[in-house]
């Protein structure tokens, strides 16, 4: 009679199991080099005893961002001080969406003309053919209103 793999696939498992908690009992023994580096407790620093009861030092001003700095701040999403170009292409990709009417993560000429020219329609009222000064006005993007409070 063969015996079942999955006895085999079990016993093997069991046996993996059982020697990395062997192995990682023997690791757990061993001294770490840096708590032997630490200094002995009769020479670590103490407290001035006529701070004690004082109220803490008042903590530095933050300095207010540059415009500048906040706008990189907006693009750095992982905030790791870098904008990649995944980042800086990530404010554009709504946008993106709404012109790409198919889907396909491709924008063609004709989506991107149907979506020109219905914009143009739009704010042609007198429908003249052309844009006068007001009439270009409407096709700005709407501004966001700024939040009095920052909480």
């Amino acid at each position: 009679m063969a015996i079942p793999k999955i006895l085999i696939g079990g016993a093997a498992a069991l046996f993996m199991a059982t020697g990395g908690f062997f192995l990682w009992q023997g690791l757990s023994e061993t001294p770490d080099p840096a708590l032997e580096a630490l200094p002995p407790p009769e020479s670590l620093p103490v407290a001035d005893a006529s701070l004690v009861g004082a109220p803490p030092p008042e903590p530095p001003e933050a300095r207010a961002a540059t415009r500048e700095e906040r706008r990189f701040q907006r693009h750095d999403r992982n905030r790791d001080g870098i904008i990649t170009r995944v980042e800086m292409m990530s404010s554009r990709t709504a946008a993106f969406r709404r012109l790409d009417t198919d889907g396909n993560n491709l924008l063609s000429f004709e989506e991107w003309a149907v979506a020109t020219g219905n914009r143009f329609a739009q704010a042609d009222k007198d429908r003249s053919g052309t844009l006068t000064p007001p009439e270009f006005a409407t096709t700005a993007p709407p501004r966001r209103p700024r939040n009095e409070c920052r909480c």
